[in-house]
């Protein structure tokens, strides 16, 4: 027994060894200098997520081990002829079958019947941003992850689809719901290797006439950030302290690069519910440094009606992922329908503030109950369970478009999301919220090729 538990330490450690290994590298290849790839190693293994994942595949790499230390046992005492027979029958043939099993269960909730006409004549071939915006204020957004050093195709692809608005990201962190300290960048305004990825990206952007909403989001390592809880007076006003220090350094890259939009905000609900002059005072010194537009992203689940200051702000910004229909594989006119009962809350915002309403974020999965839970993130047995339908993405984005393009109180909207990594041959099984390669990308493209009718409107002689 203490044999077998010396072993089984060993193993584990040895699993750590690659994992680290692994992680610090794909860092490395990504951009960051070995001690910040060190730093974010550590945020990582503060993830809760991330150790479950992590020893779930530790116990599929133990069972591996053991499995090859039997054959090779079985090799030593009896020869490789029944060493490979027995690894055969009793490894790779039972594997096989869970393997082609699960890829037929993938296959079959692939399949649908849908059979989508697309339309290439919408698309900006022009390689250059068609400025829509400037008619008609609308903001034809995508919220894209993947940067690289040279982003030249990923930018291509993103004119092509009349995308002119990108929400660039940067993630920053914070151990849990209670702490009241961020982890912080050493100076406001010193760019390290991760900021110049970012800053590189949105000057690519640039040159190609695209518009940059730069949308900081605080991340957790454990809990969720609408949910920050400090235990008195004085952790808020330590939480508070970190938090402008942040922002005040993305309000600096968003200054110096030319950002057109900062989202100084996502989701944080019980801050700004309990603490709202705090609010106010962060909003004064971003526009000390900052002279672009503002707007913060409240989530779709009433946080809107909790914030006091969208007076201060340039845009009033909805995380749009409102339940539309309670079934699966809904009808276009089931989804318009469930957008009506939402509709006026937003129309009131605007009256009560004079501003225009943005969809910060909104976003379906390419499954069947895309509509019914729009929030929810695809977990591991999804894959199996969940039944894929580029037809209801589809119809989620025609839904949106029909609903709110014409509205002159509405801004535009920023998808969720577009990985420049993504390939064409996954699109075919997946059922995330990605449009690209699927039906809903070239929706997306055939209404931000449109004017709202108010613009076309003004237009005509």
């Amino acid at each position: 027994m203490k044999k077998k538990l010396i072993t089984l330490v060993k193993v584990y450690l040895f699993a750590w060894f690659l994992m680290t290994v692994f992680i610090i590298w794909q860092l490395l290849r990504s951009g960051s200098d070995i001690s910040q790839a060190f730093e974010v190693f550590f945020r990582i293994l503060g993830f809760g997520n991330f150790q479950l994942t992590f020893h779930f595949l530790f116990l599929i790499f133990y069972l591996l081990f053991l499995v090859l230390r039997y054959f090779y046992r079985l090799y030593r005492k009896r020869g490789v002829a029944v060493a490979l027979k027995g690894f055969f029958l009793k490894f790779i043939l039972p594997l096989a079958l869970v393997f082609g099993s699960l890829r037929f269960i993938i296959y079959q909730n692939s399949r649908e019947a849908f059979d989508y006409k697309w339309n290439t004549a919408i698309e900006n071939t022009t390689g250059f941003s068609r400025d829509l915006f400037a008619q008609d204020g609308k903001h034809r957004g995508m919220t894209v992850f993947g940067w690289k050093k040279e982003n030249k195709d990923a930018i291509a692809s993103l004119n092509r689809n009349n995308i002119e608005w990108v929400a660039v990201v940067p993630y920053f962190y914070q151990e849990n719901e209670n702490s009241s300290q961020i982890r912080l960048p050493e100076n406001i305004g010193s760019w390290s290797r991760r900021d110049s990825t970012f800053i590189n990206a949105i000057d690519q952007l640039h040159q190609k006439g695209i518009y940059v909403h730069l949308k900081p989001h605080l991340w957790l390592g454990k809990g969720w950030r609408s949910n920050l809880r400090m235990a008195n007076s004085k952790d808020w006003d330590n939480w508070f302290a970190s938090y402008e220090k942040i922002m005040l350094h993305y309000a600096t890259m968003a200054e110096q690069t030319g950002a057109e939009l900062l989202c100084i905000g996502t989701e944080l609900r019980t801050s700004v519910k309990t603490q709202p002059e705090k609010w106010r005072e962060l909003i004064k010194k971003i526009r000390a440094v900052y002279s672009g537009k503002l707007t913060y992203a409240a989530n779709w689940d009433g946080e809107f009606d909790d914030i006091k200051f969208w007076d201060q702000l340039d845009y009033i910004g909805l995380q749009a992922y409102f339940p539309l229909t309670k079934k699966r594989h809904p009808q276009l006119s089931d989804i318009t329908k469930g957008w009506q009962r939402h509709t006026a809350l937003m129309k009131k915002l605007h009256t009560t503030y004079n501003k225009p309403v943005l969809f910060t974020e909104i976003g379906y999965k390419s499954e069947a109950t895309a509509t019914i839970r729009p929030w929810e993130w695809n977990s591991f047995l999804n894959s199996f369970t969940g039944k894929k339908s580029d037809k209801t993405q589809h119809l989620a984005y025609e839904a949106m478009f029909e609903s709110f393009w014409n509205e002159d109180w509405f801004a535009g909207a920023y998808f969720w999301q577009w990985d420049t990594r993504t390939r064409a041959e996954n699109a075919t099984y997946n059922l995330d919220f990605s449009p690209r390669f699927k039906a809903a990308e070239n929706t997306m493209a055939k209404w931000f090729a449109r004017l709202s009718e108010k613009a076309v409107n003004l237009s005509s002689p």
